[in-house]
């Protein structure tokens, strides 16, 4: 099935503004003419009331009788039409009837017409009031004014003075006429200008989609939008997409790396347990030695391919939202228990406890022993025969604080910032040669962050260095464990 094309944005606008435009010029013009209409009716109204006071006037000041003052010549001569030659000017209809509501006299510009007086309005006149109202003489409408003629405060008949609207509806023609013009010119202008204005202000839009068409296209994510200046809704949407952009060539760049060095940690042990494997092949089976020393190295090579599955298996738990356990961790006992474990690990290294006090947190006991330890065996990888590392533990205000202090080689100033990066080595050599894959500091960073916690380092080249874990005490509110 066909799908109808959706027009433009650029379009859509344009069309939008023009019809909102449209409809403010509809209710403009509506709004004139009858502006305009009220005006000139108000007008011709006091027109009418102004003769009929005049005619009312003269009538009293000529003292006679109803149909001696309109069958005299000089009234019928007030309300003759004037007769301009190529012109049709508006006339003045006059009309009188008796209280009976006989028609007495009409003006010479009705021609021999009269004037319609319905009951209403002769009644109306008859209480003393005056009407005004639409009526039709033969085809053309007019304005009648019914009033009563007085003598001496007597009512003694009915006047009717009229006039023509055609003058009015053709003013009001000729109005609408104009105005529908000058809103068609308006709308054309209108549907220009606001294409012309939907184009530029959608200009920057239009430069997005092709930069991002262009990322997609060319896979390069270092490319950036052209900002616009101002802080208006464009300006921050380019600010955005390229904020957004920014994050996604970090993610990428870092995914990159991570698969590199994955590849990489992963190609070390395969090739050494290859090439046992070809020493076990060729003539190994037949020397006992050689057997356990190929199988010693393989085991080796295995644990540490198991170690490095296991620590990445975490680090994907904790980026889907892993669940840490929420119990009382008594720090003290974990300082001790850590030192234990690693008793067999330290080959001439001194590894030694400092703990004053005891220290409760809130937390998940493995997690916590597991950065631990791996502070620890990051020490004792980094320090060599003859040195120390002590695990120390104290009470910082509202904290505690779990310090791994070693007399090591040190790491450079410039190399500190990403200790706790994924797969960071400071002396790639020497850890990788003692089985690191640079994710343990990692992990005691998420485990840090889980725990509300936060770690740091300190070293001095030559000297040694300090890890420090500090956590939210039992006691306190933020000693909360976050996923």
């Amino acid at each position: 099935m066909n799908r109808r094309k959706t027009p433009s944005l650029r379009t859509r606008l344009a069309l939008g503004y023009t019809a909102f435009f449209g409809v403010v010029l509809l209710l403009l013009g509506i709004g004139v003419t009858l502006t305009v209409r009220s005006a000139l009716r108000s007008e011709m109204e006091r027109e009418l009331d102004a003769s009929g006071e005049l005619i009312q006037e003269d009538f009293d000041a000529t003292d006679t009788g109803l149909g001696d003052y309109f069958n005299s010549p000089a009234f019928l001569q007030r309300t003759r039409p004037l007769n301009v030659e190529g012109l049709e000017s508006p006339s003045l209809y006059v009309q009188a009837a008796n209280l009976a509501g006989e028609v007495v006299v009409t003006s010479a510009s009705l021609q021999g017409q009269r004037l319609p007086l319905d009951a209403t309005a002769r009644t109306t006149a008859l209480a003393g009031h005056t009407q005004l109202s639409d009526a039709r003489l033969g085809d053309a409408p007019v304005l009648i004014l019914v009033q009563p003629i007085r003598n001496n405060q007597q009512i003694v008949g009915i006047l009717q003075v009229a006039q023509p609207l055609r003058e009015i509806n053709r003013t009001l023609q000729l109005l609408s006429f104009s105005l529908a013009a000058i809103s068609l010119i308006a709308l054309l202008a209108a549907l220009r200008g606001g294409a012309w204005l939907a184009e530029r202000a959608l200009l920057p839009v239009g430069q997005v989609a092709s930069t991002t068409r262009q990322i997609v296209r060319a896979e390069d994510l270092a490319q950036r939008v052209p900002t616009t200046p101002g802080s208006d809704e464009l300006a921050q949407l380019t600010a955005t997409v390229n904020e957004m952009l920014e994050r996604l060539e970090l993610l990428f760049n870092a995914q990159r790396r991570f698969v590199a060095d994955v590849s990489h940690e992963l190609r070390t042990p395969l090739t050494a347990m290859h090439g046992n494997l070809e020493i076990l092949r060729r003539n190994s089976a037949r020397d006992p030695q050689a057997l356990d020393l190929a199988l010693a190295a393989m085991e080796r090579e295995i644990n540490r391919l198991v170690r490095l599955a296991s620590d990445l298996l975490l680090l994907a738990q904790t980026e889907a939202g892993l669940q840490l356990r929420r119990e009382p961790v008594a720090l003290d006992e974990l300082v001790l228990e850590v030192v234990r474990d690693l008793a067999p690990l330290t080959q001439g290294v001194t590894l030694l406890p400092d703990v004053t006090e005891q220290i409760e947190v809130l937390g998940d006991r493995d997690r916590l022993k597991q950065s631990l330890l791996n502070m620890a065996a990051n020490a004792l990888q980094h320090t060599p025969p003859g040195g120390r590392v002590t695990i120390r533990l104290a009470r910082e205000h509202t904290h505690a604080m779990l310090q791994v202090c070693d007399t090591g080689d040190g790491i450079a100033d410039e190399a500190l910032p990403y200790v706790f990066e994924r797969f960071f080595r400071a002396d790639k050599s020497r850890s990788r040669a003692a089985g690191g894959a640079g994710l343990g500091l990692a992990i005691v960073k998420w485990v840090a962050e889980a725990h509300a916690g936060e770690v740091s380092a300190q070293s001095t080249v030559g000297q040694g260095s300090t890890f420090t874990l500090r956590l939210p005490l039992a006691s306190e509110p933020g000693a909360l464990v976050h996923p």
